[in-house]
Parts: C-alpha cells; sequence; structure tokens
C-alpha cells in the first residue's frame, strides 16, 4: 500500500464536493459548544458549503481561546463535550488547555507516519514531552495506528535514551529535530551502534544541515506541522517538495492582521478549521506564516500543499512607546482600495525611534496618505510609495530592524 487511505488520491472535484458536506456539519457540530456559538454568531450551517462561504466567518485568534478559557475553564466552552468527556485534558504554556482522546488517531498524526516509512515491525521511540503538554501523546496515538510499538522516552536523560534504543532495537525517532542528534552523538561518545533509519520530527526548525547530517548516518528525516489545538496540518512525503495538507483540516491563507485569503503563492497567515466533531475549531489563527504552493507532489498525494513554517504572523512592535499591529495596518489598506499592500518598518535614528511606512500603489503624491496613516497607525512616520509588487513576499507588515546589542 502506497498511501495511508482513498482521502490522499481524490481528485480536486471529489475533494471539494466532500468538503460542501463535512464543512456544514462542522459548523453545525461548533454551534452545540456555548463559546464557539456566541463567537460565530447567528448563521445557518448549511450556508457554509465552500471556501468562499467559510472566508466570510470571524477567525478564533490564540489570545481569543485564552480569555475564553479564563471565563469558561477548562476550554473556554469551544468542545462539544465537556471535559469530563474526554481521555485527556493537557496545559500547554499561557497556560492554555487542550483536550485529547484514545479513539483511533485523534490527532491525524498516523497520515505523517506512514509517509515516513514508519508502521508495523517499527519500535518508535517517542521523545516528545509526556508532562503536561499533549505532543507525546499525540505521537504515540499516530504511531499506534499504523501499527508500530513505541518507547515513551519522553526527553532528556541522553545515556538512558542510547541504553533504551540500542536494547530495545529502536528502528524509528520522533521527538524535536535536534535531540536526536544529542542522542546520536552520546551513543557515538559510548561506542553504542543504533538501528535508527527513520526520524519523524516538529516542533522546532529542521535546518538542511542537519537533515543531511542524519542523512549522512542513514536516516531518513522527515517532518510535520501539528498544533495542540488542532493536531496534524501538514506534512512531508518522500517528494520532499513542500508540505501536504492533511485531510482532516481545512488551510486558508489569510493577509496577517485580518481573516481576508491572499491569492496562491502570497505568504500569509496559517487559519485552520478542523473536522474533529469533539472539537470543532471554525477558523482558527494559528499565529504561523506559510504559503499555498502551486501544482501537486509528485509523489502522487492530490491535496494542496503549503510551503512550510515561514515565520510568525503576530508582528505587534512597539514604536515610539505605542503598539502598531497588523490589523491596523491592514485597515489602512482596506481604507484605501487603490493600495494593494502596506509595510511598516520601524528603525533607529540616533536614541529615538523612526517608522517608515512602505506603501504599493500607482499614486505619486505621499501627502494623501498622511491623514490615512496617523488614523490607522496613531502615529506619523515618513511615507514611501512603491510599485505594486515591490515589497517582498514574506507575509511581513510590520518589520522592526532595530539592533539593541
Amino acid at each position: 500500500m502506497t498511501h495511508y487511505d482513498a482521502l490522499e488520491t481524490r481528485s480536486g472535484d471529489e475533494r471539494e464536493a466532500a468538503l460542501a458536506v463535512a464543512l456544514p456539519q462542522a459548523v453545525a457540530r461548533a454551534l452545540t459548544a456555548p463559546g464557539m456559538a456566541a463567537h460565530l454568531g447567528a448563521l445557518d450551517p448549511a450556508a457554509i458549503d465552500s471556501r468562499a462561504a467559510l472566508a466570510r466567518l470571524p477567525v478564533l485568534r490564540k489570545s481569543d481561546l485564552s480569555g475564553a478559557q479564563k471565563k469558561a475553564p477548562p476550554f473556554g466552552a469551544l468542545t462539544a463535550k465537556p471535559a469530563s468527556g474526554f481521555a485527556h485534558v493537557f496545559q500547554s504554556p499561557g497556560p492554555i488547555y487542550e483536550p485529547g482522546d484514545v479513539t483511533r488517531d485523534w490527532w491525524r498524526l498516523g497520515r505523517f507516519l506512514f509517509a515516513s516509512g514508519v508502521g508495523p515491525g517499527d519500535i518508535v521511540q517517542n521523545c516528545f514531552g509526556y508532562h503536561l503538554t499533549p505532543a507525546g501523546m499525540m505521537f504515540e496515538s499516530g504511531a499506534r495506528a499504523v501499527g508500530a510499538t513505541v518507547l515513551p522516552a519522553g526527553t532528556g536523560q541522553t545515556e538512558l535514551q542510547v541504553r533504551a534504543a540500542a536494547d530495545i532495537g529502536t528502528t524509528a525517532y520522533a521527538g524535536t529535530p535536534d535531540f536526536l542528534k544529542v542522542i546520536l552523538d552520546k551513543a557515538e561518545q559510548m561506542g553504542v551502534a543504533l538501528a535508527i533509519t527513520r526520524a519523524t520530527v516538529s516542533g522546532g526548525a529542521l535546518f538542511p544541515s542537519l537533515r543531511q547530517d542524519y542523512a549522512d548516518r542513514g536516516i531518513a528525516c522527515r517532518q510535520c506541522y501539528a498544533t495542540a489545538d488542532v493536531g496534524h496540518i501538514a506534512y512531508e512525503s518522500a517528494a520532499m517538495e513542500g508540505m501536504i495538507l492533511d485531510e482532516g483540516v481545512i488551510v486558508e491563507i489569510v493577509r496577517p492582521g485580518t481573516g481576508d485569503p491572499v491569492p496562491d503563492g502570497e505568504v500569509g497567515e496559517v487559519v485552520v478549521t478542523t473536522l474533529n466533531p469533539d472539537y470543532p475549531l471554525i477558523r482558527f489563527a494559528t499565529g504561523d506564516l506559510s504559503a499555498i504552493l502551486p501544482g501537486l507532489s509528485p509523489c502522487g498525494r492530490t491535496n494542496r500543499r503549503i510551503q512550510g513554517w515561514m515565520g510568525r504572523a503576530d508582528q505587534t512592535t512597539k514604536i515610539k512607546g505605542m503598539f502598531v499591529r497588523p490589523e491596523q495596518v491592514a485597515a489602512f489598506v482596506a481604507a484605501h482600495p487603490e493600495v494593494t499592500r502596506a509595510r511598516v518598518i520601524a528603525t533607529r535614528d540616533g536614541e529615538m525611534d523612526a517608522m517608515t511606512i512602505r506603501i504599493e500603489t500607482e499614486a505619486r503624491d505621499p501627502a494623501r496618505y498622511t491623514p490615512g496613516v496617523v488614523e490607522a497607525l496613531k502615529l506619523k512616520g515618513t511615507i514611501e510609495l512603491v510599485a505594486p509588487g515591490s515589497l517582498p513576499n514574506d507575509g511581513k507588515v510590520i518589520e522592526d530592524l532595530r539592533r539593541y546589542d
């Protein structure tokens, strides 16, 4: 079997037809959670049957999640069943509380492990944390879904990790990208040979040099993109061209500070709608930046792909003692139809903060935008007009070039 299930090879029409059925069901389920119902407002779930209709709904941000949980602990009344109805309750930094369950592949990580070549006969050394946070259970659930055996190793204790890997014959690693190197280097120091040939990583940057280091040791390293809130979002396959979107989520890329989808190829914030009936988050803004890639993966999987993690969308910056937020920049652009994009740049002029606003427009007179800048940003700055399409495609609307060292 070359694919995890038949969902991975659906045609575009089949996938959109399935979305038209699943999306109204997800919205209807979300409306049974009082917190989600209050956030979404009055609407007919049957009318939310396309990506365009979904894009009209409000975005739910991490700050909204935290605020809701303080009012209605532990999950902010955003789940479709009470906390006692779940197998686990987790706590992530913030603190933010997340539910978890033991039904098959609840976080959907099995799809990623399968694409990484992990399956029956493998022993996975799971070095994600099991204490309070959900990553350990997320990957354990995925490993069990593909028939692999799990050593719940957790973090730290490098010598014990090496000894365990050698004694039980670990064949696959799960954990952050860099911790495997710590284990491998320690094994070399101890003169211990390990049998690890596959690594499934997440939760940190996988630099090309580190991936190559693993390849030189005979270990194929793949990464996925997942969060504690929505589970698995996207994953690498053997084709190694971008990250394929998971079949259990709907992903949008929106302009930072808004809920407006950007054209394919443009960098923006990742917004996820999960089809999980227990925790049906609708348009959850992850705070991460990425972009949709054109075309399909050479591996034969037909879902859309994203570039991968490209930075953080929350670019809130204090300039001249005032916070400037992405949504303020978005409000300025929305108020001027002839402006395609804008970018605030924070610098230093001697010992003082300075602010430049670069505006993509065909207009020639910077002064015409001064009132709008002051109204939106509550600050004055130097206005520079640039040609449409000339600002970098990196998702940044606020760039801080100040140095404090």
